[in-house]
C-alpha cells in the first residue's frame, strides 16, 4: 500500500489522520515539523504528503516549495483550518487544498484521486 507522510504540529490531528488512513490500508508516517518531514522524505519512500499550512517552526507553504523543488511529481495535499489560504498564490503549488475537519471523507477522496494519477 502507498505510504503517506502527514506533517502537522498538532498531536491530536496526527493521531486522527494516522488512525483513519491506516484503517484505509495506507502506511502512515508523521512529522510535527519541517525537520522531521525532511528526514522522512530523505529516508522513506513517500507516495503522498498531507501538509498543514501553519506549522510552528516554519510555514507549510515554505515546506511545500521545498517539496516541489526537490521531489517533483510527489503529490501534496495542503490542509488548513482556514479557507483564506486557498487564494494564496503559493498554495497553488499543491495538488489539492482542503479545509481541516474531523470528517476526513474529503481528504480520503483526494488521496484516492491523487494516487490514481
Amino acid at each position: 500500500m502507498p505510504t503517506i507522510l502527514v506533517v502537522d504540529d498538532e498531536p491530536g490531528l496526527r493521531l486522527l489522520y494516522t488512525a483513519e488512513l491506516e484503517d484505509e490500508g495506507y502506511t502512515v508516517i508523521t512529522a510535527e515539523n519541517c525537520l522531521e518531514a525532511a528526514a522522512a522524505l530523505e529516508n522513506k519512500k513517500i507516495d503522498l504528503v498531507v501538509l498543514d499550512i501553519q506549522i510552528k517552526q516554519e510555514s507549510g507553504l515554505d515546506i511545500l516549495q521545498k517539496i516541489v523543488d526537490k521531489y517533483r511529481g510527489l503529490p501534496v495535499i495542503l490542509c488548513s483550518a482556514y479557507n483564506c489560504y486557498k487564494d494564496d498564490f503559493s498554495s497553488w503549488l499543491a495538488d489539492a487544498y482542503i479545509v481541516k475537519s474531523s470528517n476526513l471523507n474529503e481528504l480520503k477522496a483526494e488521496i484516492v484521486r491523487l494516487l490514481k494519477t
